[in-house]
């Protein structure tokens, strides 16, 4: 309580890794510590493959039950799986998820969880909604590195994850991965 996981520079380092930069630390005592991030230039989407920035993303016609305490991410969430035609409830919280999927008549499908929430995380909430749906498919997402969460036993290696932020195709690929698998 009043600490948090301390995972703030393994995300960081995490995120410039995975777009190709590196950090550059010079820290000195009592003078202070300095970060230094570099990364690579992007170009426009019209440069890059002959113009094309739209990406066809597969969708479908599944319920997935979505599980974030963030609610700008929760909302783009569902505007964005709704928009690939999924059928898309929402939760704030994992009572609330407990709750909603013990009250829902009609199958879920997946269960998209962020990995850290209040109240519990996401592999316990997966572990409790398989109790009475023990058929659904889940998919973690989290602003931290799938390797820093593994390595902190959040969640196992090689579940099904897609790293914060993350864009339509993305998303949109990886819900169809976990759906089909």
């Amino acid at each position: 309580e009043g600490k948090g996981t301390g995972l703030g520079l393994a995300t960081v380092y995490g995120i410039v890794n995975q777009n190709g930069g590196h950090i550059d630390v010079y820290s000195e005592p009592g003078q202070g510590t300095t970060f230094k991030i570099y990364l690579p230039r992007v170009m426009a989407a019209s440069e890059k493959e002959g113009g094309d920035a739209k990406q066809k993303v597969k969708g479908g016609s599944e319920t997935i039950l979505v599980v974030e305490d963030e609610m700008s991410i929760l909302k783009i969430s569902k505007f964005i799986l709704n928009q690939l035609g999924y059928k898309v409830l929402t939760a704030g919280t994992p009572g609330e998820a407990l709750t909603l999927s013990l009250q829902y008549e009609g199958p879920i499908h997946l269960l998209l969880l962020d990995v850290v929430m209040p109240e519990m995380n996401g592999k316990e909430l997966k572990e409790k909604i398989m109790m009475n749906r023990p058929d659904v498919k889940t998919l973690f997402m989290s602003g931290y590195t799938a390797d820093v969460i593994g390595s902190h036993g959040v969640i196992d290696e090689g579940v099904a994850f897609v790293q914060k932020p993350f864009t339509v195709p993305e998303l949109g690929t990886k819900v169809r991965e976990v759906l089909d698998a």
